[in-house]
């Protein structure tokens, strides 16, 4: 019951937008991200390659293309450039 309420609260609190600054611990998870994502659509890909059954060559592929989207997409969010804050651009006097 603890935990269904905790999922709730998480899935409400979400973040307008990313923080300013990456930690290194935020940094090396994204790291991770990136290469489990690579790693399964590269893996699953090459094991369709051997599958007789057609049902199951179908699925490795999709599950492939999966992973390789979620790489993708977040690629693209860490390429985006943020949108200049004007405060930050005024001199100081």
């Amino acid at each position: 019951m603890q935990q269904n309420q905790t999922n709730a609260q998480n899935q409400t609190n979400i973040m307008p937008q990313p923080p300013t600054m990456v930690s290194t611990k935020d940094q090396l998870y994204i790291s991770d991200m990136l290469s489990w994502n690579l790693m399964a659509s590269k893996k699953a890909h090459f094991f369709a390659g051997f599958c007789q059954n057609p049902e199951l060559k179908a699925a490795l592929e999709q599950a492939g293309q999966m992973h390789q989207r979620h790489y993708e997409k977040m690629l693209q969010h860490l390429n985006e450039s943020p949108a200049p804050n004007q405060n930050n651009n005024q001199p100081l006097n």
